[in-house]
């Protein structure tokens, strides 16, 4: 570990609240244009990324080039998708300053000598970012490099007081990686393909400010507040074909450095249409960085994106090269507090996404494709391992409930987890009470219907009120089923001719004449014996 290196300042102090953006540049994310007759005719941005063929973060800014325009709906688009992600490091301080690291601070309230690059000023490495870039890295299947070098990245921006960022483009943290992400197939989209994106590089870099842009007084002011706070750029590979890919990618990118606490990783995902609408509409794509308005929801254009000989990279020269170690070149004797040891940060790595599905498709018998769903919802899987803690219903339906019927209110109502008026113990109450045969599953629906409406209710109580318990008096479902009988002689007839289906609309004739209180099973059979007297 270098000398440059310190531990996270202000230990003590507010958490950062980590965001994740992700840059789409030209470079990185294009569009193919094939003729639908001869599947030969294509069209891709000079400099640009082919699938398969190791790309640059960035090239010189040129629009699309093409042999003739191409007019709208005579070509199919084939996206081509590689990402840049820069995913804020969760920690107490900035990366290179002893400045804490907190969301909506007053402006300009956590900006030290450094981060304002005053002269004089030197950068002292945060141990907390590369503890988590090394962490990240071993959990994207990286190999991690023992010595890496910082740069500086030339380029003028308001709210980049030095006029460079620090980063790490020769030689970074971590290099030749993989994210394996799953995406839905199949007619009902129902089944898991697995797919896999390499990860060219993960190095750490600096943030810069923020620019606050006021139209009315036709000003721009500055908050240096985020400047210097630490980054993880991930650079993809073009590997990708479609937006859903790069939104599934991102997610697992997601759930992985959550998992790690690396960061908390809150973005958002849209950008090929808009190509494809410029491109047919005669415009032209240029190389830049975009950023997603949530408010208009598409991606808006935030600064023309320069060649990479534009940057005149070169080597940081306050910074000695970071050095780290493992369990066969750690020093005899070395200070714990003053070297990083990569096998050690190894054996800390918690459980990934990918181990909790396989656990819970070997503990509870789910499919792949509702593992995916628990874990991609945010806080849907504790909600599920509460239910399962505190019922005695079988796994598989505790599984379909929260899927299909919490889930599916969840959406309909635009709530998160967290909102949701029903908590893990009523469900699990409610789940007792139908495999305990209490109700039915069509009084069950009745009683979560109820719940939501009114979260002071328990399942018990609403299920005594409305009277919803199951019919156990045998005498009085045969009476019941006997007066359907009576009343539909026609469907009888269908059924003595063979018609069996009909069964079912006699059995659902009983269940309404019961308010639903009757065990569909008994009703069968009771049905069933009658019919065949």
């Amino acid at each position: 570990m270098s000398e440059s290196v310190s531990p996270d300042q202000n230990a003590g102090g507010a958490m950062a609240a980590p965001v994740l953006r992700w840059r789409c540049t030209g470079r990185r994310w294009t569009l193919a244009c094939v003729d639908r007759v001869s599947c030969h005719g294509r069209w891709v941005p000079t400099g640009s990324t082919s699938r398969g063929v190791r790309g640059q973060s960035c090239v010189a800014q040129q629009p699309l080039i093409m042999a003739q325009k191409p007019k709208k709906g005579e070509h199919e688009w084939a996206a081509v998708v590689g990402l840049e992600i820069h995913a804020q490091i969760s920690s107490n301080s900035k990366l290179f300053s002893g400045s804490q690291v907190h969301f909506a601070a007053p402006p300009n309230s956590l900006v030290s000598f450094f981060d304002a690059s005053l002269p004089g000023t030197l950068p002292v490495l945060n141990r907390r970012c590369v503890e988590a870039a090394v962490m990240t890295g071993l959990a994207l299947n990286c190999h991690i490099n023992k010595k890496s070098l910082f740069d500086r990245k030339h380029y003028f921006y308001a709210d980049l007081p030095a006029g460079y960022q620090i980063t790490q483009q020769r030689l970074p943290v971590a290099v030749n990686g993989s994210l394996t992400y799953g995406v839905c197939v199949g007619n009902k989209r129902s089944q898991m393909s697995t797919k896999t994106v390499r990860i060219k590089q993960i190095q750490l870099e600096q943030d810069s400010g923020k620019s606050l842009h006021d139209d009315l007084r036709s000003q721009t002011l500055i908050d240096l507040n985020r400047a210097g706070v630490g980054l993880l750029e991930v650079v993809m590979e073009p590997d990708m074909s479609c937006g859903e890919e790069a939104a599934t990618a991102v997610r697992e990118l997601q759930l992985i450095l959550q998992a790690l606490g690396t960061s908390q990783a809150n973005m958002a995902d849209y950008e090929i249409q808009r190509q494809i609408n410029e491109l047919e509409n005669g415009g032209e794509i240029l190389n830049e960085t975009r950023s997603f308005d949530y408010r208009l929801g598409c991606t808006v254009p935030m600064r023309d994106k320069e060649g990479k000989q534009d940057y005149r990279f070169m080597p940081e020269p306050n910074l000695p090269p970071l050095v780290l170690y493992d369990a066969t070149s750690l020093p005899a004797g070395a200070d714990s507090q003053q070297v990083i040891n990569i096998d050690q940060i190894r054996e800390q790595l918690p459980e990934l996404p990918s181990k909790t599905r396989e656990k819970l498709i070997e503990q509870y018998g789910m499919l792949p494709e509702h593992s995916f769903t628990l874990l991609n919802e945010v806080g849907l899987l504790e909600f599920f391992q509460n239910v399962i803690k505190e019922t005695r219903a079988e796994p598989k339906k505790v599984t379909s409930w929260v899927l299909n019927t919490f889930l599916g209110y969840l959406k309909q109502q635009n709530l998160a987890v967290s909102e949701s008026p029903v908590t893990p113990s009523a469900l699990a109450e409610l789940l007792t009470l139908l495999d305990r045969k209490v109700i039915s599953s069509a009084a069950a629906k009745q009683v979560f219907e109820e719940l939501w409406k009114n979260k002071e209710k328990t399942p018990g109580q609403i299920v005594s009120e409305k009277k919803l318990e199951l019919m156990h008096d045998q005498e009085a479902l045969e009476q019941l089923c006997q007066a359907v009988l009576e009343g539909h002689p026609e469907l009888v007839m269908n059924v003595k001719k063979g018609n069996l289906k009909t069964v079912n609309k006699l059995m659902g004739l009983a269940r309404k004449a019961t308010l639903n209180r009757a065990d569909p099973a008994a009703i069968r059979k009771i049905l069933e014996k009658k019919l065949s007297s």
